[in-house]
């Protein structure tokens, strides 16, 4: 069988779009960029990146179907999501005000890269959009006769794509001169960022089943 290109086509050109739209994802990746800088920032796209291996293979398994229609399932993800989201928020506003790191702070920052990776993994995966995204491209976009081989293939280009996204905007929020005009906010910084995770966090809980 001839690999459908049209079919991949589609499902990239609709998961790229989605992608780059500002969410959690997003603005995680910002105030890891201006606060710990690079080496944390790519950590974090790489959590993402790697929640989205597990998002695919739920609906690629039918779990996502049961959730979709479980109401309770639904709702304890969306829960967990918007809890984790206040925790982010609370965290960002009682944050000292981000600095430019002195000479130690690589040390420091590789202690953290466990760290860093969760939080970028953890976003991602408590979605609970993230998992009535995926199946409903799976669903539109995927025909029933492709093959489970490819379908492995689709997740694995949506979950690099996510990364080289998210890699690109880490890379430019860590450029020097944009990183210190982040700086000169001092604490307004950490409450931007933290009233914008309660936002997504009131978004994630009054979130609707369809």
């Amino acid at each position: 069988m001839s690999f459908p290109w049209f079919e991949f086509a589609a499902l990239m050109l609709a998961f790229g779009i989605n992608a780059v739209i500002p969410g959690a994802d997003f603005a995680m990746v910002l105030r890891q960029s201006i606060a710990h800088g690079r080496r944390a920032a790519l950590l974090t796209s790489a959590g993402i990146a790697t929640s989205i291996l597990v998002h695919g293979s739920y609906t690629l398994l039918g779990i996502g179907v049961i959730v979709s229609q479980s109401l309770l399932a639904f709702n304890i993800i969306k829960w967990i999501g918007a809890a984790y989201l206040v925790w982010l928020a609370i965290s960002a506003l009682r944050s000292p005000a981000p600095k430019p790191p002195a000479e130690d702070d690589l040390t420091a920052a590789k202690r953290g890269d466990f760290a860093a990776f969760a939080l970028g993994f953890l976003t991602n995966l408590l979605n609970p959009k993230a998992v009535l995204f995926f199946l409903a491209l799976f669903t539109t976009l995927v025909s029933a006769h492709t093959g489970g081989d490819i379908k492995v293939l689709y997740v694995l280009c949506m979950s690099l794509m996510l990364f080289a996204w998210f890699a690109l905007v880490s890379v430019f929020f860590t450029t020097p001169s944009v990183r210190q005009g982040f700086f000169r906010f001092g604490r307004w910084f950490n409450r931007v960022t933290g009233i914008t995770f309660l936002v997504l966090a009131v978004r994630v809980a009054i979130a609707q089943q369809h």
